[in-house]
């Protein structure tokens, strides 16, 4: 098995069921753009620009995070305690790192993919969002750092009742208080500072600056950080894996 072999497979199980998982990716952010657009877009506005506008990158974030993230967690979870085929992944001539490459482009390519079909909706409720380089370079990063996140859950938790609790505590958290919905500067100093250190802040604030063309590179900077951090962790844990 190779790098492009552990892509394929899993294309192949995304093709197998693509309406499903393509609703799956798309039904709650919809939820949330009728919400905010529809429902309050019009009636606020936040750093002289629409709600609406102020809250896609947002959403564009949080949604693109939650997929790479619980697609490889779950998926990796599944196969470990249950069907038990990863264990022949490891058992064949396949490396750690490049297991782990493999599953973490797996995972940003699901976060590409339904970032995608956010963006296309959100055209029914707003038109300003401009998609730069510099925008996609900071999704990118965003989907590679949670994937390598979700590669060391799925490798480290013991059920599949776990994965429910990190999803409630860690993931569910950061999608409502990482400046998503709301700015950062609502909260106190010493909150927002810590807020700001986590990933999906960074995302979302460099996909709104991103978005209107004037982005700064610490961001993208921040998240390279992150992800020089996860990614060895992941390899370490998927080369401990039983």
């Amino acid at each position: 098995m190779t790098f492009g072999a552990v892509i394929w497979k899993d294309f192949i199980v995304f093709k197998s069921k693509f309406t499903s998982n393509t609703l799956a990716a798309i039904i709650g952010p919809l939820l949330y753009l009728i919400a905010f657009g529809w429902g309050i877009g019009n009636s606020l506005a936040v750093g002289g620009q629409s709600y609406v506008a102020f809250v896609i990158p947002g959403i564009v974030a949080m949604n693109s995070m939650s997929i790479s993230f619980n697609i490889i967690a779950s998926n990796l979870n599944i196969a470990r305690l249950y069907d038990k085929t990863f264990e022949a992944e490891m058992t064949s001539p396949l490396r750690p790192f490049v297991f782990t490459l493999a599953k973490t482009t797996v995972g940003m390519l699901r976060g590409l993919y339904s970032a995608a079909l956010i963006m296309i909706v959100s055209l029914l409720f707003d038109r300003s969002l401009v998609i730069t380089p510099y925008f996609a370079l900071l999704l990118i990063l965003n989907c590679a750092v949670f994937a390598s996140i979700g590669i060391i859950v799925g490798l480290k938790i013991k059920s599949h009742a776990d994965m429910a609790k990190v999803t409630n505590f860690v993931i569910t958290p950061m999608s409502f208080l990482c400046g998503t919905l709301f700015p950062l500067d609502r909260f106190p100093t010493a909150i927002r500072y810590v807020f700001q250190a986590l990933p999906l802040s960074q995302a979302v604030m460099g996909l709104r600056r991103g978005a209107s063309a004037g982005g700064s590179w610490l961001q993208p900077v921040l998240l390279l950080v992150w992800l020089a951090i996860m990614l060895p962790i992941a390899v370490k844990v998927c080369s401990k894996a039983e």
